[in-house]
């Protein structure tokens, strides 16, 4: 077996095939697409090995590009449904995986589509996200699949090194903000390592992490929705109070104060010091006072 071969048979891409590949189709990478494109096989088993993909899991991957990752998680899926926004990649595809992986490629599925607009996908229920998200939307594109996809239970993305310290940040540090706290309502999530930019083309200008993910059940108290409100608002001001960052919330100062009351949060706390339950406190307390306030006027 050689070095860019897997167990299976799989044969993955390496810089020269990756360049060679990304000329015959005339691909150009674009920081408009966020694309940097894996070249590193050795990557791409660690960030597979990481993932721990399972036999019967059907793996989502967002970014699939010129399918040096698709390569690696094929032998190791039941399958693999590559969404990939660019048409003259998402057309390509295929033919790779029929030349280097020819006994899989009927577990690979390619949606072309922006993974923000995906709402649903054809067949069995995805369980598992892997991808190197493209770093202009990396966050977004978690947290909305995370939300349109219930059925995914783990996973683990590549993101810039910036972002993966901001998704795994704990309460009461530096890097802890919206991110933090959108992930931590839908999954626990960790840091599962570093990546160089030199196995990509083109090298970014920065390094990337890995942050793995599983899913757990949401705080009951509140609705999503109300709970991310609570959360922009809390953290447009940095470094505020919460009685004072929560006012035009709230309708007001007083009305922030007593809501955070109600939900047993000192008004004088910052938003870096709360969890995701007591967001979800400060959302539901609102939420129960409503009724109150209404019928009183």
């Amino acid at each position: 077996m050689s070095a860019d071969e897997t167990s299976a048979g799989t044969r993955l891409l390496g810089p020269a095939d990756v360049r060679r590949r990304a000329d015959e189709l005339g691909i150009r990478p674009t920081k408009a697409l966020g694309q940097n494109f894996v070249i590193d096989a050795n990557t791409v088993r660690r960030i597979v090995r990481t993932a721990g993909v399972n036999p019967d899991d059907v793996v989502v991957e967002v970014g699939s590009g010129l399918g040096s990752l698709t390569l690696g998680l094929l032998p190791e899926a039941a399958r693999v449904v590559a969404i990939e926004v660019d048409p003259t990649l998402a057309r390509a595809l295929p033919a790779t995986v029929a030349d280097r992986a020819p006994s899989l490629a009927s577990r690979l599925e390619v949606i072309q589509a922006d993974a923000l607009r995906v709402t649903d996908l054809p067949g069995a229920d995805p369980t598992m996200l892997v991808a190197n998200l493209p770093y202009n939307v990396a966050v977004s594109v978690l947290l909305h699949l995370l939300e349109a996809l219930p059925s995914l239970r783990h996973g683990l993305v590549m993101v810039q090194k910036e972002v993966a310290d901001r998704l795994v940040a704990a309460p009461g540090s530096r890097t802890y903000g919206v991110p933090s706290v959108k992930a931590a309502w839908y999954a626990d999530v960790q840091s599962a390592g570093t990546v160089p930019r030199t196995v990509f083309w083109p090298a970014p200008n920065v390094d990337s992490g890995l942050v793995a993910f599983v899913r757990h059940n949401p705080p009951h108290a509140a609705d999503r929705r109300d709970v991310f409100a609570v959360v922009d608002a809390a953290f447009a001001q940095r470094r505020k109070t919460l009685r004072a960052a929560l006012s035009r919330w709230a309708g007001s100062p007083a009305l922030a104060e007593t809501i955070l009351r109600e939900a047993g949060i000192d008004p004088r706390a910052r938003g870096e010091q709360l969890t995701v339950d007591d967001f979800a406190r400060i959302a539901a307390a609102r939420r129960g006072g409503r009724v109150e306030r209404s019928s009183a006027e």
